[in-house]
């Protein structure tokens, strides 16, 4: 099921896209402001983002920009407004798409699953000189190829798609292992160790009590 974030300030629009994404089988995440958006985007791990432009707190131009500093998931802008140079300056700002309201929630869905396909994403992961295949399951870090586990890859795979995010131990067991692990959550400690050995170890760094936050420091 994917995850969608839906950042929309009026309360009847914003219920009427999330019941209808729901029928759908969308999971939806909700936020009303742009601070409250940015909190759930560095909290969970989503597939795409529906953001609206004028917000409280903060607008919607700033969080796209700040959405894909971060990572490559899909933007679309949801605006009333028609003029050029907005849909001009949102694509300069990240965005993948734009519906102007009021739009037809059929065609959203129809633009949605057009950028959720696996095939309108690249199937690389770029963060500075390391270079993720996510077909292919590898490893390169200025051109050479690194040689990791299986679990190594998926560990190092999930903290580069939330890089700058501090991450739980109990989250990564969760996404790597899926609610099969019962065991002790510090045996991540064991892999990162390992992964710290065969790429950068400054890039991967412990927050005390918590976990890990990947950074780029390649």
């Amino acid at each position: 099921m994917k995850k969608i974030l839906l950042v929309e300030d009026e309360k009847d629009l914003r219920n009427m896209i999330k019941k209808y994404l729901i029928k759908q089988d969308f999971l939806v995440l909700e936020a009303d402001n742009g601070e409250k958006a940015l909190e759930l985007f560095y909290k969970e791990n989503f597939d795409l983002v529906l953001l609206d432009v004028m917000l409280p707190k903060r607008d919607g131009w700033s969080i796209c920009r700040e959405i894909k500093k971060y990572t490559n998931i899909p933007v679309i802008i949801m605006t009333s407004h028609s003029e050029e140079d907005d849909e001009v300056f949102g694509f300069e700002v990240g965005a993948d798409d734009f519906v102007r309201k009021p739009f037809s929630l059929k065609v959203l869905v129809a633009r949605m699953n057009k950028l959720l396909k696996p095939s309108a994403q690249s199937t690389k992961i770029k963060v500075g000189e390391l270079t993720i295949d996510e077909v292919a399951h590898t490893v390169e870090i200025s051109g050479s190829m690194v040689n990791l586990t299986p679990k190594e890859y998926e560990f190092l795979n999930f903290l580069t798609k939330n890089k700058e995010k501090v991450i739980s131990r109990e989250r990564m067991l969760n996404e790597v292992w899926g609610f099969d692990f019962f065991g002790d959550t510090r045996t991540i400690d064991t892999h990162i160790k390992s992964l710290r050995k065969k790429i950068n170890k400054d890039c991967i760094e412990t927050v005390r009590g918590i976990g890990y936050r990947f950074k780029v420091k390649f």
